[in-house]
């Protein structure tokens, strides 16, 4: 059992560069969330509701953490700082990172039956701060959900979610990330702006200044004034 925590909170290490020892992640919100989780999780498949509901209140009054018992957490589980919401029957692999102010959120059937309401994460998941994943969808092993994307279809194995409503990034997570994304949002190519596009926008923009430079030399009562208006717009824009 030592091992496993040892190992567990290595595996946070690993993720977080801030702790400076295993002594400090056992103060973090997210490692009490998962540990009152198992408990209640374990109180909830043995149909002791009531007291798997105690326990979920008092962990999210501790931690900022909301996590429903009757959610299945895989291994090396880590939520980084809090305030996230977990639901039912969220499904949950290994090696998940989820950031701050993250909702696993459900549907509301209008037939009143409850069923598989929420996400099913893969493994090796990174889940951005402020993120809203809804529904029954599944979401790939080694996918990455943007900070503040809201993710309502099902995510193909190691792809890149970012936007309202999410989209990807289309470029496969192995040709331009390493082993770990913070926040799983990504901050260089190919999320950033083309810089062939903005050259040949550049080069453009410096023939039209030139084609209407000759324009004003060839008619320059016509377009007295209405050129540097022009130029004046372009270089604003």
């Amino acid at each position: 059992m030592f091992d496993r925590l040892t190992a567990y909170l290595d595996s946070i290490r690993a993720r977080d560069p801030a702790p400076r020892s295993r002594w400090e992640i056992l103060l973090y919100p997210g490692v009490w969330a998962l540990f009152w989780h198992r408990v209640a999780h374990w109180l909830f498949e043995a149909e002791l509701y009531f007291l798997a509901r105690l326990i979920n209140h008092t962990s999210r009054l501790m931690t900022g953490i909301d996590i429903h018992p009757g959610a299945s957490i895989g291994r090396n589980f880590f939520v980084d700082h809090g305030f996230s919401v977990i639901g039912e029957t969220a499904v949950i692999g290994n090696d998940v990172t989820i950031y701050q102010c993250v909702t696993l959120g459900g549907t509301n059937p209008t037939n009143g039956i409850g069923g598989k309401r929420h996400p099913t994460i893969g493994n090796n998941v990174i889940i951005g701060s402020g993120a809203q994943v809804i529904g029954p969808i599944t979401v790939g092993d080694r996918a990455r959900i943007g900070a503040n994307a809201v993710v309502t279809d099902d995510v193909t194995e190691g792809a890149t979610m970012v936007g309202f409503k999410a989209r990807s990034t289309l470029v496969p997570v192995e040709t331009y990330m390493r082993e770990f994304m913070p926040y799983g949002t990504p901050c260089d190519e190919p999320c950033e702006p083309d810089p062939g596009r903005i050259a040949a926008l550049e080069k453009q923009l410096t023939e039209m200044r030139a084609e209407l430079e000759s324009l004003r030399r060839a008619f320059p009562e016509a377009t007295a004034g209405a050129g540097d208006e022009s130029l004046r717009s372009g270089t604003q824009d």
